[in-house]
């Protein structure tokens, strides 16, 4: 009786086993650190936004309070609304409050003329460990700018009308966006004036 050898074709399908096994893990790898760095990136351009936005918003409030300030005197309105007025104070430090919240750092804050902020920020977390070299030290930074913008105009009243308007008889209406018009008058209390919101948009930039 003749007998035959076992067949070796398992013996040969284990090592092509390991290696389609090895390969996907690697594949696998490769993929977390993608989703790493991507989740960083995220991280940091979630943070770059909050800051910039924050910066412009708290220099929409300072705006917004100039203008109640000087609400009986219409001569001044235009520079204001044009981020021009008189006690502002810097505004980044709100930028940085935000990117610590975040978890990132501020790295750069510039006002962009009077109505714009961009904020550069570095997340303070790296990418972590993987198979790619050097994301255990890799940290993301991202870019955001916000814009301030005016959302009412007016019309001065005529030149021979300035003078009701120097003894507070009349000051102009404010037409904003949204078809929302204030008729203001020299007695309308603080608390009844248009908020920030109602005068400025903040916004981040397309």
């Amino acid at each position: 009786m003749i007998r035959r050898a076992p067949s070796s074709d398992t013996g040969q399908a284990f090592p092509i086993y390991i290696t389609a096994v090895g390969g996907l893990l690697l594949l696998a790898l490769a993929y977390l650190a993608v989703g790493q760095a991507a989740a960083n990136r995220n991280g940091a351009q979630t943070a770059a936004d909050a800051a910039a936005l924050a910066a412009a918003q708290e220099r929409r409030d300072q705006l917004s309070g100039a203008w109640a300030e000087n609400f009986l005197d219409p001569e001044k309105w235009r520079d204001i609304f044009d981020g021009l007025a008189e006690g502002l104070t810097p505004t980044c430090w709100r930028a940085e409050q935000l990117a610590a919240g975040n978890d990132a750092t501020v790295l750069n804050c510039d006002a962009d003329g009077l109505l714009s902020y961009t904020v550069q920020v570095q997340t303070n977390k790296t990418v972590g460990d993987s198979i790619v070299p050097g994301t255990e030290t890799k940290k993301s930074r991202a870019t955001a700018t916000a814009v301030i913008e005016p959302r009412c105009g007016f019309e001065l009243p005529a030149p021979e009308e300035d003078e009701d308007a120097e003894e507070g008889k009349e000051l102009p209406a404010l037409t904003c966006k949204g078809g929302i018009d204030w008729e203001l008058d020299p007695e309308t209390p603080a608390d009844l004036l248009p908020q920030p919101e109602d005068l400025f948009d903040v916004h981040l930039a397309d």
